[in-house]
């Protein structure tokens, strides 16, 4: 990562889990130990964990996200959560396009963009996750796929909204199956996102935005992947549920 052009962000993306009483007692245990992080340091909760993560994490250093919003700002969409009404509670971020979205709930790259246009109009940070499943690997489109998601996410994002951007790269084939891409893959692939918001935008836009690494980063390969020097953090889901794994991942970022 390059600190001096942008800020490192270890996110970490609960998914569905942890009651209230649990969110709670995690994020206290979590607070001391990444204290003095120098590092942006993010949780993204489920929805019944907002307002719980929202009073534990007062005064201290971590922000909180949300793992999803609607684009509407209102009306005819039962179980759907909107973005102001996220900004009204005082959440920060938001993880949008994860591609469990996509797998099981029909995301596609023209609601995902709809989502970051929604979430940006209520003053939310979007965490904009892109990726290609182990078929596009295989058959060696990985670039044409993350490239299509990720100029299909920014569609009407300006180069001044872009600074509250975060694009997570998360192969979808290293999510929840043990498998990590290599630091060098994984650094690839940020590097082609961030040539093709450059293209979009300016070299200069394109060096100062955050592009975490996303596929099963953890506490034993996390400096390895943060030494590239395009990956920059991570959206983390398993190690995000255990403190001190959390926190070797923030460790490793704040001397990556």
């Amino acid at each position: 990562m390059n600190k001096a052009l942008r800020q490192a962000v270890i996110a970490g993306n609960w998914k569905m889990n942890k009651t209230r009483p649990e969110a709670k007692a995690l994020i206290e245990e979590l607070k001391p130990m990444v204290a003095n992080a120098k590092v942006g340091v993010v949780i993204c909760v489920p929805f019944t964990n907002l307002e719980t993560a929202l009073e534990a994490t007062k005064g201290s250093n971590i922000k909180v996200g949300a793992e999803n919003c609607h684009w509407a700002k209102s009306g005819a969409f039962t179980g759907e959560i909107s973005a102001p009404m996220l900004a009204e509670m005082g959440v920060e971020y938001v993880v949008l396009g994860h591609s469990e979205r996509r797998q099981y709930f029909g995301e596609t790259d023209v609601t995902v963009n709809r989502r970051v246009r929604a979430a940006l109009d209520a003053g939310l940070k979007p965490i904009i996750c892109v990726g290609e499943t182990l078929e596009h690997r295989e058959a060696n489109i990985t670039e044409m796929v993350v490239g299509v998601q990720t100029k299909a996410a920014l569609e009407g994002v300006t180069a001044e909204e872009l600074k509250n951007i975060i694009i997570a790269y998360e192969p979808v084939w290293a999510i929840g199956t043990g498998k990590t891409a290599t630091a060098e893959q994984a650094n690839e692939v940020c590097k082609y996102v961030r040539d093709v918001v450059a293209k979009l935008y300016s070299k200069e836009a394109a060096d100062g935005l955050t592009i975490q690494y996303g596929g099963s980063m953890n506490a034993k390969n996390a400096a390895e992947l943060v030494a590239q020097p395009d990956v920059d953090g991570g959206l983390i889901g398993g190690a995000s549920l255990k403190a001190p794994d959390f926190t070797e991942i923030v460790r490793a970022a704040c001397q990556g």
